[in-house]
């Protein structure tokens, strides 16, 4: 119970911030080459705007080997459902 109260107090006391708006474009990138099962190239070149790890890239291919074994109407359904329900992250600014 100490771990999330500690994050909290620092959440409060601004110490430990997000910077949302400079997430947000990243998030939305990875998220959309991953569900919509791009060419592996293209995941690392987004994966590299984010400079991501050798172990984070291998995750995210065998992720994304689960969207391309689904059809494009399920793919293209998640991403909606995603952006819809995260919409804050995308007018915040």
């Amino acid at each position: 119970m100490n771990g999330p109260l500690l994050v909290l107090a620092l959440l409060v006391t601004r110490e430990l911030t997000f910077e949302t708006p400079e997430a947000c474009p990243a998030f939305y990138g990875v998220l959309t080459t991953v569900t919509l099962a791009l060419p592996p190239p293209m995941l690392n070149e987004t994966l590299d705007l984010v400079e991501a790890t050798n172990a984070e890239k291998v995750a995210l291919e065998k992720i994304q080997d689960c969207f391309a074994e689904k059809g494009l109407v399920n793919r293209l359904n998640h991403l909606r459902i995603t952006v819809i329900y995260s919409l804050p992250a995308l007018t915040y600014s």
